[in-house]
């Protein structure tokens, strides 16, 4: 199955609206109501969305949906070591992708300095980075999804195809004993999955609060990924090791 183009502009507004109903997306896109539940049902078997009573609704959980705010606030001593270690594989002129989230919000911070190629649809990376001489900045583009700062959907999926990455640094909401590794909703999951199969290196930064906990999406499997970036708190190192996952700790610093 492919989506086109009617598919992407019901994702826009979906992602937007988090739940729409067959009559709204009738109306603004001027279809019958069978294409639309037609639509719907498409993009159900996909995994972009959950079909419910006269509509749809954005497939995420929404369990453990907390704001941006609060993100930034927790583990931060972990995700400092996390950084810390993350930049050791960035080398001066490469072009790397960097994801939404806290996490990789630190990492930007420590580039500023460099000489690189930033890919990213993280609205914060682009705020950090705004004013940095060395680098060159690129917005992936594509709708903005507010709880995560992100910038995602058909859009970003499309332009992030175009570049040759170094590296893909991608965050988390959960990961798991199997190597799987899991976002908050598919559409935001479609983005890093890109992310990383266009990479050269594929890592993904997680502090071990993350692990063993649950989340809606699956976004990479363990062949998928290169390196996990995580904190010394992470006791399942040689079951990652096993599928094929290099695992790092962060580094501490004075």
């Amino acid at each position: 199955m492919t989506i086109n183009h009617r598919h992407e502009q019901i994702l826009k507004i979906l992602s937007r609206l988090r739940a729409v109903s067959v009559a709204e997306l009738t109306k603004r896109l001027d279809v019958s109501e069978v294409t639309i539940r037609k639509d719907l049902s498409t993009l159900e078997e996909m995994g972009q969305l959950l079909r419910s009573r006269g509509g749809a609704e954005l497939a995420e959980d929404k369990s453990i949906r907390q704001p941006l705010a609060i993100r930034r606030r927790e583990h931060m001593e972990q995700k400092k070591t996390i950084v810390k270690q993350a930049v050791t594989f960035i080398h001066e002129g490469d072009t790397i992708f960097i994801d939404s989230g806290s996490t990789c919000m630190l990492l930007a911070k420590e580039l500023c300095s460099m000489n690189l190629r930033v890919i990213t649809n993280s609205l914060d990376v682009l705020t950090v980075l705004a004013d940095c001489q060395g680098l060159t900045v690129i917005c992936v583009g594509g709708n903005y999804r507010m709880e995560a700062g992100s910038f995602i959907g058909p859009m970003a999926e499309d332009n992030l195809k175009h570049f040759q990455l170094e590296i893909a640094f991608v965050g988390a909401t959960a990961f798991s004993s199997e190597g799987l590794f899991l976002s908050q909703n598919t559409i935001e999951s479609k983005t890093k999955s890109i992310a990383l199969r266009v990479a050269k290196r594929a890592i993904v930064l997680a502090d071990s609060s993350k692990y063993g906990i649950s989340a809606f999406s699956v976004f990479a499997r363990p062949e998928e990924v290169d390196v996990l970036i995580t904190d010394s708190r992470f006791e399942d190192v040689p079951i990652f090791q096993d599928l094929g996952i290099e695992v790092l700790f962060g580094i501490h610093t004075q």
